[in-house]
């Protein structure tokens, strides 16, 4: 007789939580079909291969299982990577942070003073229409990122930030990396991203940082060429058309917490 336990029990919910998360990576990399496919090429294999019982198609079946998960790694390797990525994010021990309230003052004074001159920047940027973008390293390094530009190494300056943006600049094409409360590097070049969703009237710093803010924790600040508008792409959402309140409120938040 089946003996039918509380371990089974919880078996089938881990398998139930393992696919429905499987099925939401896959339908946010519009993959959903491929996820089906898979489902359903499993269930064969199982009917095959344990109830029906053939031998040589189900060895058959079990080879094509085994060389298609590594096919599956490689084909969704960046999909794959974000899904660990958000997995690990909602496990940060955030209530860590209480331990640290009594220096908050301080720590808020520090951070304005880093945050003002960027704000600033990229206000005057926006009024001349100079289109300039802006990573700001947390905790995920982007040490790969910046060797792809030029070291600046340097403190985060207002007019160092404008002068380094400025259209005959032959850094101005590529990304600005800011790490340890420092200009780290200019001229970067960073992972585009290819989500349809991304509004049309977007262009490629648009796309340039949405890539960077989706493969890592990021905070990418672009200040539109062709309209002047300040937006800021943070784990893979816009927010656009900031005023400088609003880009310092996001700024403050995003780097105390």
């Amino acid at each position: 007789m089946f003996a039918f336990g509380i371990k089974d029990i919880i078996d089938i919910v881990l398998v139930a939580l393992m696919l429905y998360y499987i099925y939401r990576l896959m339908k946010e990399s519009r993959s959903l079909n491929v996820f089906i496919g898979i489902m359903v090429f499993i269930v064969m294999w199982l009917f095959v291969s344990q109830i029906l019982e053939m031998k040589l198609l189900g060895s058959i079946m079990d080879k094509l299982v085994s060389v298609g998960v590594l096919a599956l790694i490689v084909l969704f390797q960046e999909e794959i990577r974000k899904f660990l990525y958000n997995l690990g994010a909602n496990r940060r021990m955030r209530s860590l942070m209480k331990f640290f309230s009594v220096s908050g003052h301080r720590k808020e004074k520090v951070e304005k003073e880093n945050i003002m001159p960027i704000v600033m920047a990229c206000m005057s940027m926006g009024k001349h229409k100079v289109g300039a973008l802006i990573v700001i390293e947390r905790n995920d390094p982007l040490d790969d990122i910046v060797a792809t530009g030029d070291v600046i190494d340097a403190s985060i300056n207002q007019r160092l930030i404008e002068n380094i943006f400025f259209k005959n600049s032959p850094l101005h094409d590529g990304a600005m990396i800011i790490s340890k409360k420092r200009i780290r590097a200019a001229g970067c070049i960073l992972p585009v991203s290819h989500d349809v969703d991304i509004p049309k009237e977007l262009g490629l710093r648009h796309r340039a940082a949405m890539g960077i803010s989706q493969e890592s924790d990021a905070i990418a600040i672009i200040v539109s060429e062709e309209t002047g508008r300040i937006s800021v792409a943070i784990t893979g959402e816009f927010k656009l058309r900031l005023s400088a309140e609003q880009l310092e409120s996001i700024l403050t938040q995003e780097l105390s917490s």
